[in-house]
């Protein structure tokens, strides 16, 4: 299991079509779930929310994963697998089956599907489906990055703004987070700030990857299944996701696959460390 060295771009492409369709078809499984209130919730030892939605998804993604590429492991938010099976694990599956539980619980559409495929501890494939707007997000590497959404299917990239020193910026953020907790990391200068909301890390990254939002600051825990295939959809788009040290994130290198604090970056031309310049705070957002 799991001998695999190299991925060519004509394997990428086939198994990113397909790792699309299971998030899509999954996606809207769960969206029928919450539109007909048929599911239950329960608290993780951590005391986060799970729903029985999450794991239909969770269950349903594997087994399709499995059928795809009988040979990687699948790791996902609601099926760990211990560090001594997985250390040495080289390409494998990293998914979030439901990532904004939260949202979904409390009836909102800013939830989404997210896999990707990790290999030597970066993603090279990722696909991310947001339900409620039927849009899907996938990207591979040296493949740029794609939206699919009202029978489009369209090349998206960060959007570079005409003067990178001074033009005003565009933040995502979360409806359920303090503004100001993520506002005051920031050192703008003259420039305004507009505010863009949505909820789930996954898509928060989309608005980065396709131009509606210029940076997301991420402050608190969150798992490697949250960033993995965000982080190639944004760095195929022209962007970044990095920790406070502006290094892209590698995955699977811990006996706890949690995430540092981390950056969503557009436009590369914008003097980052400039504008974030201090470290991120260990105090808790959602």
């Amino acid at each position: 299991m799991n001998e695999i060295s190299h991925w060519p771009d004509e394997h990428l492409a086939q198994l990113s079509a397909a790792v699309a369709q299971i998030a899509a078809s999954v996606g809207q499984r769960i969206l029928s779930l919450q539109q007909s209130g048929s599911f239950d919730v329960a608290h993780k030892q951590d005391s986060s929310p799970v729903t029985s939605a999450d794991m239909m998804a969770s269950d349903y993604i594997s087994e399709q994963l499995r059928k795809l590429q009988p040979q990687l492991p699948v790791l996902t938010e609601e099926s760990l697998v211990p560090w001594a099976v997985r250390r040495d694990w080289k390409s494998y599956w990293l998914v979030d089956p439901l990532d904004g539980t939260q949202e979904f619980i409390y009836g909102s559409g800013d939830f989404a599907v997210s896999i990707a495929l990790v290999h030597y501890d970066l993603p090279i494939l990722g696909v991310i489906y947001w339900p409620a707007q039927d849009a899907l997000y996938s990207a591979a590497q040296g493949q740029g990055a794609w939206r699919q959404q009202h029978g489009k299917h369209e090349n998206i990239s960060v959007r570079r703004l005409n003067d990178p020193k001074e033009d005003d910026l565009k933040v995502a953020l979360s409806r359920r987070q303090p503004t100001e907790r993520i506002l005051s990391k920031m050192s703008a200068g003259n420039r305004n700030v507009e505010h863009v909301y949505t909820g789930s890390c996954a898509l928060k990254s989309c608005l980065v990857a396709e131009g509606s939002a210029d940076c997301f600051v991420r402050v608190g825990e969150t798992g490697e299944w949250d960033t993995a295939a965000a982080q190639i959809l944004v760095e195929q788009a022209g962007g970044s996701l990095v920790d406070e040290s502006f290094q892209p994130l590698r995955y699977n290198r811990t006996a706890l696959p949690k995430n540092p604090n981390f950056l969503v970056l557009g436009d590369p031309r914008i003097d980052w460390p400039l504008i974030l310049p201090q470290g991120l705070s260990s105090e808790s957002s959602t």
